[in-house]
């Protein structure tokens, strides 16, 4: 479940199992990573660790979102950079890669 750290305190997750960007790792995570690079979703940087974080756990989710599931998922990340439509675009097609 995505969860914001700058509003997390730690007390509220002791005992819980943390991944960060640095650890997303497995079929989703690793699919996800790399159509984000062949679709220059990533510009200035500020939000792709959230983005990165929320697009794993929706396709983990739900395998074949829909463009509302895939707004409602990405909803409390802001980009900068306005790269939102290259967002939706990778999410389709890391979960067109991972029909096959």
């Amino acid at each position: 479940m995505p969860t914001r750290s700058c509003q997390t305190a730690v007390g509220d997750i002791e005992g819980a199992s943390i991944t960060t960007i640095e650890g997303v790792s497995g079929k989703i995570g690793e699919t996800v990573q790399a159509v984000w690079a062949e679709f220059d979703v990533p510009q200035c940087g500020y939000c792709q660790s959230g983005q990165i974080m929320s697009a794993v756990a929706l396709l983990t989710e739900t395998r074949k979102p829909t463009d509302d599931d895939i707004d409602s998922a990405m909803s409390g990340n802001l980009c900068r950079c306005a790269t939102y439509h290259r967002i939706r675009a990778a999410i389709h097609e890391t979960a067109n890669r991972l029909e096959t």
